[in-house]
């Protein structure tokens, strides 16, 4: 699929969990991008270019010249540019208003809970100079129990909202992380299924190696 002014979409992002949705979703739509690395660990975030087009100075952001009415727009946020490219592209965010409001309640669960809840497990088991046990603790706990709620999930339905949509885009790069997070996915069968599914999809694949 092609944008309408033959331009790739650019996206600005690095080698995340947050930073990967985006080329996974647009490998799965088949638009064209090109990927504008934003190296975190060296602050580029901060820098003005980038802030101007994402105010938060935080990845992945957008810019896609083939935005609405023709004219270019630029998106930050990776929930937001999920529902955007879906809305685009009529793929992977269902039109059924009922569809959609099922994939928007687990597309917000992970990116207002799953997300800065591991996030926050990351921080203190890896990468805090001082480990602190009650942090550690904290974290991981409410690690397990996210977990454990996308595994009921998953137990009754294939994918998070029953189709393959844009909820399993943003949880999947969080949930490959699950050792790092002090997750044993032996208990968690369904999540273990399901995210052994999805890491084997082509599109998918060729996403996370584009950063």
């Amino acid at each position: 699929m092609a944008t309408a002014t033959g331009q790739p979409i650019e996206v600005h992002t690095w080698s995340t969990p947050n930073g990967w949705k985006i080329p996974i979703m647009l490998e799965e739509c088949g638009l064209p991008y090109r990927v504008v690395p934003v190296n975190i660990g060296k602050g580029e975030q901060m820098a003005p270019d980038f802030l101007a087009i994402s105010p938060n100075n935080k990845i992945p952001a957008i810019v896609d010249p083939d935005g609405p009415g023709g004219e270019p727009i630029s998106l930050f946020e990776s929930g937001a540019i999920l529902q955007y490219l879906g809305r685009k592209t009529g793929r992977l965010y269902p039109a059924d208003e009922r569809a959609r409001a099922a994939v928007d309640q687990w597309l917000f669960w992970q990116v207002g809970g799953l997300g800065p809840m591991l996030g926050q497990v990351h921080h203190f088991r890896i990468y805090a100079e001082e480990k602190i046990p009650y942090a550690i603790d904290r974290f991981t706990t409410e690690a397990q129990r996210l977990y454990g709620v996308l595994d009921r999930q998953l137990a009754g339905h294939p994918h998070l909202a029953g189709e393959y949509s844009i909820a399993d885009i943003a949880t999947l790069t969080w949930a490959k992380y699950h050792e790092k997070q002090g997750i044993d996915l032996g208990a968690l069968s369904n999540v273990r299924r399901w995210l052994d599914g999805l890491l084997a999809r082509p599109a998918v694949q060729r996403g996370l190696a584009a950063i």
